[in-house]
């Protein structure tokens, strides 16, 4: 059952006083209209500005190698191993589940995100039926997370950490990549992410609101909008943290998952259930049922032994944590084996560090943290010396909508 290769996010919120990221040693990789790709301190960083296609076809041209590689390990060589169970059925060909999710919800995604896929589909010289299912397969993962804030911390510094367990054998992270995106009229935000994908499950926008997300259980519960892609609304909508909430509130949405979204501007964060039939937010500082360790100035979400850990170390650290030993927080037991990606934020200013699965599968908590300053990369510019690989147009050619593309998979009602 696929539940065996899912993967947990840990999210962190806390308050403390944390170094500064080290000077940065920047190299343009390569140009696209007003997107480009860099390397900051040996990690790729690529900056995308536009309309939804254009930002779209920036990203596909300047990562093509990496998109056509993780797309086609995901469907020819993973997903001959992956078995999907839904409804007490095993279906072995996730991609043609997959298709039939996409083509279900549809008609409850915003158009500019099919136009942003279809964009990475022409960028990279792709069918962009591969890139819209690819971009649903974060709706059959589920993980974990948790917050703490305030009185928690130092000095009241805002952090939200976030531990990713999407399973290494995936191979994501040999096509990890930092997005910094300027959408057209939108907010600019930061994504953790991986080559080809346009949702978010990691993430920062300038206005200091971050979110990360946990799942549970609830397979088969597709009539909504999918998680990543409400995720990548927060961070281009919201301007504060009720504005976060309400994205989730408002919208349909699908199977069980759990968030965590703070605010740098105020240091508050929330613990919310946003599932299909649910919907709950635990303020810092309460508990409730699913969550009954109840500590001040924190919002805690994780499952089982790696709950119980968690709540163990913001208890023993409470009122001293800074962002060094906050990124401890996320060391093992609390990150699984399949630890993916490991990201602390630092709300308040913009800051951040990442760390990454290595190729070999070593999990991401034992790695070393790149260090970022969101408001900075916001001010790079590419190097002009740089070849320039042909611009995108200035809007999408007239074909047929991505929108269209889902229904090329299998018939909604095959999924059920």
């Amino acid at each position: 059952m696929l539940r065996k290769s899912m993967r947990i996010a840990v999210l962190v919120l806390i308050a403390g006083s944390a170094s500064s990221p080290s000077r940065a040693e920047t190299k343009t990789i390569a140009r696209c209209g007003e997107g480009f790709l860099e390397e900051v301190n040996g990690y790729r960083v690529l900056h995308v500005k536009g309309t939804p296609y254009q930002m779209g076809y920036q990203q596909g041209a300047l990562l093509k190698d990496d998109i056509r590689e993780n797309v086609r390990f995901l469907f020819e060589e993973k997903g001959k191993e992956m078995k999907v169970e839904l409804a007490g059925l095993k279906l072995l060909d996730p991609k043609k589940v997959i298709a039939g999710i996409a083509a279900r919800q549809k008609k409850l995604i915003p158009e500019r995100f099919f136009e942003e896929m279809r964009g990475v589909a022409d960028g990279a010289g792709m069918d962009v039926q591969d890139i819209v299912t690819a971009n649903f397969i974060p709706e059959l993962f589920h993980c974990s997370g948790f917050a703490i804030s305030g009185s928690a911390t130092k000095d009241g510094t805002l952090y939200h950490g976030r531990i990713l367990d999407y399973g290494c054998d995936w191979r994501l992270q040999d096509h990890a990549v930092l997005t910094i995106a300027e959408p057209e009229g939108r907010i600019p935000f930061v994504n953790v992410t991986y080559a080809g994908f346009v949702g978010s499950v990691t993430g920062m926008n300038a206005l200091k609101v971050s979110i990360g997300e946990m799942g549970g259980k609830g397979l088969g519960h597709w009539d909504g909008v999918p998680m990543a892609f409400l995720m990548r609304m927060v961070l281009e909508e919201a301007n504060t943290l009720d504005q976060a909430i309400a994205v989730f509130r408002d919208h349909p949405r699908t199977c069980e998952y759990y968030f965590v979204i703070a605010d740098g501007k105020t240091g508050q964060g929330v613990g919310m259930e946003a599932s299909w039939n649910a919907f709950h937010v635990v303020k810092m500082g309460e508990g409730n049922e699913k969550l009954p360790a109840a500590v001040k100035d924190a919002v805690l979400l994780s499952a089982g032994d790696r709950y119980k850990e968690l709540v163990r170390r913001v208890q023993a650290g409470h009122g001293t944590f800074d962002a060094e030993s906050a990124r401890h927080l996320m060391d093992r037991p609390v990150a699984m084996k399949s630890n993916l990606h490991s990201v602390l934020f630092e709300t308040t200013t913009g800051r951040m560090w990442v760390a990454n699965a290595t190729k070999e599968g070593q999990p991401a908590a034992e790695q070393p943290y790149h260090a970022f300053d969101f408001p900075g990369l916001l001010k790079h510019r590419a190097d002009p010396s740089t070849p320039a690989l042909p611009a995108p147009p200035s809007s999408a050619p007239p074909q047929a909508s991505p929108r269209r593309a889902a229904q090329a998979g299998t018939p909604a009602a095959a999924v059920r």
